[in-house]
């Protein structure tokens, strides 16, 4: 592996990199980290009530038993007031208690029952029944959306926070990586990079136009460790010629990542995605290697590394002075036509069990 000298030239700031390889904490898969842009609606009311059960599947676990805790004791209450309604409804509750009725309201959804409290008149029977057709349904709907929640396939897959760019076999390829967290086998393991651009009509109008950007290799027959992708830069490249990344950046581009597989282990379809933007591209880099062959046959995989980066020697001739701004990092490209489109052979850090 090479060295970096003590000033590295690249298009990368050379604190960010100093502040990747700095860094000693043990990789976890972050959900937050890597979420798509929120969405604003404007003019779309907002009505849950009309989707409540995507609603609460889309919340968190903390979130979805605060909306069941909410409306368990909202639904308590409004069935509390309308027994303290009727004073005398309730055996052995004092007159006008709320609090009484509250708690005998709780006793009957749940079907408790203790005996101490009892309806005593009609009007009390007719709630008690209504009550109790509220709370068997009402178990019903959260047992079935708690068992969906738990149930429902996850995929556990961490991407790597960077992008780099490097020569393959003579041949610039864009490169990033990803780890099956599990260990487990994702089969048929489909993989896509989509580039996203804002382009402008000859009439005018400004549109955001998706395009896929093929890979050296986007299908896995079986993954459970790691994946180092790569797409190739040629001609037909969006990243091909020394003006690429300014143009990229006028267009506002983007990069996202999907990955689509069977869980083995679940027999179910799992799904992953995560974004890149261009300032997490790497220009003359490379991923650290993280997989290692023990003696005995097992396979080592050192989480540690898995987002580290080297820089790699630049030509002399392309060398420029360092400078960490967005158009200095484009200036600093090299000046030279990429090569023409290579066979590319095998990848020794891109090793699947």
């Amino acid at each position: 592996m090479e060295r970096v000298g003590p000033a590295p030239t690249s298009t990368f700031a050379y604190n960010d990199v100093m502040a990747i390889r700095a860094r000693a904490t043990r990789v976890r898969p972050n959900p937050r980290k890597g979420q798509f842009p929120p969405i604003r609606s404007i003019g779309r009311p907002w009505e849950p009530h009309k989707d409540i059960y995507h609603f609460l599947l889309k919340r968190s676990w903390v979130g979805f038993f605060f909306f069941v805790i909410l409306g368990f004791l909202v639904t308590n209450a409004a069935f509390a007031l309308l027994y303290a309604s009727q004073p005398g409804g309730i055996a052995n509750a004092r007159p006008g208690s709320l609090e009484d009725a509250f708690f005998f309201s709780v006793q009957t959804m749940a079907t408790i029952g203790y005996g101490t409290m009892a309806p005593v008149t009609r009007f009390a029977h007719i709630i008690v029944t209504v009550e109790a057709i509220v709370g068997i349904l009402s178990v019903a709907l959260v047992t079935g959306i708690t068992f969906s929640k738990f149930s429902r396939p996850s995929a556990r897959i961490v991407f790597s926070d960077k992008m780099v760019i490097a020569p393959r076999n003579g041949v610039p390829h864009l490169m990033f990586r990803l780890a099956n967290w599990r260990h487990n086998q994702v089969l048929e393991a489909h993989l896509r990079l989509i580039l996203l651009v804002t382009e402008r009509t000859t009439e005018g109008e400004t549109l955001r136009r998706p395009y896929e950007l093929p890979l050296v290799r986007d299908r896995n027959a079986v993954f459970s460790l790691t994946w180092l992708a790569m797409h190739k830069i040629d001609e037909q490249s969006p990243f091909f010629g020394p003006d690429a990344l300014p143009r990229l950046r006028e267009q506002g581009a983007q990069l996202f990542v999907s990955l689509y597989g069977l869980d083995e282990t679940v027999g179910q379809n799992i799904h992953a995605r995560y974004p890149y933007s261009l300032d997490d591209v790497v220009w003359n880099a490379r991923f650290r290697d993280l997989l290692t062959d023990l003696p005995d046959g097992t396979r080592q995989l050192n989480y540690v590394n898995f987002h580290e980066i080297d820089l790699m020697p630049m030509p002399s001739s392309s060398a420029k002075p360092l400078d960490t701004t967005a158009d200095a990092k484009a200036a600093a490209l090299p000046q030279h036509p990429l090569p023409a489109r290579e066979k590319t052979g095998s990848i020794g850090q891109n090793k699947i069990a």
